[in-house]
Parts: structure tokens; sequence; C-alpha cells
């Protein structure tokens, strides 16, 4: 465990107890704030075990400030969702390791879903409900959220500032440069939220379709399908006679039969319908122009050499704060990831302005 590690676990105890701290429902903040110790608690046995000075522990992270100014925009469940999805990187880290040494795995390795069982299942005055709920509201759903908007607007920056440099090499033309921007954010934008409209009523249809032929085959064969349920049950672990009465009982209220089914037997949950495709196409449309305008805005006050200019810098600024949010989920250091994106992008807008050039000098010739 190195000393990013580390702080990994500083910050997330530092947010599970912020997030502890402003929510409404006592027993999940009971279990947020056991979260926030449990992480607290390994970042000591972490600098303990690698002979380092627990008092001195790493304070919390500039990234903890812009999960907390992100919090207060968006609301903290994306705060939490994020979380999530550095609990499952740090759980991988940890099995490496344990991998690369041959030492057995714990429980706790498992991150932060398994870690929260392991509350609720030792602390009895939280109940299923709560549980569920809790699940519910605070799935990764936040941080895939997040990581769309980040490369929602580095698709629209990169793309359209690759076809003004190209358009800006071959020709000088203002005008021209900026027509081909506009058409570029528009086209690439309309197809964003084409493609995700698509993406999500088709995965909607094929859920309904997958859902009416369970209800059909509950309907025409409730036999086969109480066998179902108690093979179900089974594989979870219930005793065969106490499984055989829970099909049964299920079976009493065919709805409730058949969301268990679904849910296992398919493997859908029934918040993956609720998603309207509409506001996904429009998202996805927003998050694309506001990346594909970024490099366009100089073109509209100035020309030449100096819309060019300024057209790079404002890109490099933009690619810059776009690869310094990807480290909210890849944990690297926001100079790295930062510089790292301005370079790729600086070098697709490179060989298009190349390539601009040699054609804009191939047709002048």
């Amino acid at each position: 465990m190195n000393v990013q590690n580390i702080q990994i676990e500083v910050d997330a105890s530092y947010m599970y107890k912020f997030l502890a701290e402003r929510e409404s429902d006592p027993q999940v903040a009971r279990i947020l704030k056991e979260m926030s110790e449990i992480e607290y608690g390994h970042a000591v046995a972490f600098m303990e075990k690698n002979d380092l000075d627990a008092s001195k522990m790493p304070k919390p992270s500039f990234k903890t400030k812009v999960l907390k100014v992100i919090g207060k925009i968006l609301g903290y469940d994306y705060v939490l969702g994020i979380l999530m999805d550095t609990e499952k990187s740090l759980s991988n880290t940890i099995l490496q390791a344990r991998k690369a040494t041959n030492t057995v795995e714990a429980v706790t390795d498992t991150a932060h879903v398994a870690i929260l069982k392991n509350i609720l299942n030792n602390n009895h005055k939280v109940s299923g409900s709560v549980f569920s709920k809790f699940e519910k509201r605070h799935r990764s759903v936040g941080g895939n959220a997040l990581r769309a908007a980040v490369l929602g607007g580095n698709d629209g920056l990169v793309s359209n500032f690759s076809l003004i440099m190209g358009i800006a090499g071959a020709s000088a033309n203002q005008t021209g440069v900026l027509l081909a921007g506009l058409a570029g954010l528009l086209a690439g934008a309309l197809s964003m939220a084409l493609g995700e409209w698509i993406s999500v009523k088709s995965s909607q249809e094929l859920y309904e379709n997958q859902m009416q032929l369970e209800m059909d085959e509950l309907e025409s064969n409730p036999d086969g399908e109480e066998k179902e349920l108690k093979l179900i049950f089974l594989s979870k672990g219930v005793p065969e006679e106490q499984a055989k009465q829970m099909a049964k009982e299920a079976m009493a209220n065919i709805d409730h039969a058949h969301q268990i089914l679904v849910k296992e037997e398919l493997g859908i949950n029934a918040e993956d319908l609720e998603g309207s495709a509409m506001e996904a196409a429009i998202f996805s449309f927003l998050l694309f122009a506001v990346g594909a305008i970024i490099p366009l805005i100089p073109f509209m006050f100035a020309n030449g050499n100096l819309a060019i200019i300024l057209s790079v810098a404002f890109s490099g600024i933009g690619l810059f704060f776009i690869g310094a949010a990807i480290t909210l989920f890849t944990n690297k250091s926001v100079w790295y990831s930062g510089f790292r994106q301005v370079l790729f992008g600086l070098a697709a807008a490179a060989i298009t302005f190349g390539i601009g050039k040699l054609i804009g000098v191939s047709l002048a010739g």
C-alpha cells in the first residue's frame, strides 16, 4: 500500500463524514459515519504497516474540495457515486497486492458494498428496507453521470478543435473557419444526442420485451416459474424446504414473483427503465456543445494567426481542466493527467492543421 492509496483512504473517510453530516435519514447517516471510521482505520493501519508515523496522517486532498463543490451544485448522491468508484479501484489494488505477495484475501478487500454489508450484518438496528433505500439512492450512477459529462465535453472539444485547425490550416478565411466550426459543433452534438437516445431507448425496449416474456411465462406456466423461484432461493443458500415455501408464497402475488424473476433471472433493475431517452439526448447534446464551442470562440472576434493562437490557448486550458477532472475517477496526479490531455489534444490538432496546410498549398498551386 503506497502513500497515494493512503491518501485515497483519508479522502474517502473525509467525504463519508461530510456526507453523513448532511444526510437527513439518521440510519443512513450512521452508516456513512461508520464508513468514515472504517476508512480512517484503514489509513492508520496502512501507515503503521509501512512504518509511517500515524500522527502525521495526510490531510484531505484538493480533490475533496472539488467534490464538495460538485456536491453543492449537483447533489451529494453524485459525490457518493464517485466514492463508490474509488472504493472499487482501491479494492482492486489491494487484491492485486495480495496476489503478488500470496497473502489471504480479507472481507474488507471487496470495497464499498461488501464493507457496507458487513456493517449492516453486524448492526441489527438497520433494517433491510434501509439497506435497500441506501443502495438505491447511493448506487454509482453519480460517478457514471459525471464521467459521461467529462467525456462528452472532451469529445466535443477535441473533435471540433481538430476540425477547426484543419480548416484554418487550409484557409485563412475567418468566415469559412467559423462556419465549419459551427457545422462541426451541431453535427457532432446532434450525432451524440441521437446516439444516446437510440442507446437508452433500445435498452429500455429490450428490457420491456424481456419483462413481458417473463410475465407471459408466469401466466402460462406458473408451476415451472415456481420451480425457478425455488432454485433461485436455493442458489442463495436457503434450505430446500424453506426455499420451496418462499417460492410458493411469492407465487401468491404474481407481480411480486415477476419482480423477483426479472431481477434474479434477467438481471434487470426497475431503475433501468426510469431514465428518459430525451433527457439523455439533450444532456449529451449540451455536453458536446460546451466542449466544441471552446476552440471556436476566438474566431468569433479575431482572425488569422491571432485567432489560431487564441484557439490553441483556449483549447489547451479546456483540455487541461478536462484532464484534471478525469482524476476524480483515476486518482492520478492532476498535473500529469491535465498535461497529458493537453499533449494528446494538441497533437491531434497539429496533425489536422498540417494536413490542412498541405491541402491548402496543393489547391493554391
